[in-house]
């Protein structure tokens, strides 16, 4: 048998591993289904009231009348969801 080589590299280094395609593309936690629903039913009850950029400006916006930001309110509960299905009412154009 032959001796190795002193030229050759007696082990080679670890491949890289490599993430598959099933990989998560998430890493944020996803919100809970009733979350999902409330934050759904927000958004498309100002969208059809107030309108698309009325609509975004108020949803992220703070509120001082409700206390924090209109979408973080209706996600986190029930009587947060009500309370901004009112404040978009409020606003609603007359006609």
């Amino acid at each position: 048998m032959t001796e190795p080589s002193a030229d050759v590299p007696q082990s080679l280094p670890a491949k890289p591993t490599r993430q598959g395609p099933f990989r998560r593309k998430f890493t944020a936690v996803r919100l809970a289904p009733e979350s999902a629903e409330r934050q759904s039913r927000v958004a498309l009850l100002a969208w059809n009231v107030l309108g698309g950029e009325q609509a975004m400006a108020f949803l992220n916006a703070h509120d001082e009348a409700l206390g924090g930001r209109p979408l973080d309110l209706a996600v986190a509960s029930a009587d947060g969801c009500a309370a901004v299905e009112r404040a978009i009412a409020a606003r609603a154009p007359a006609g």
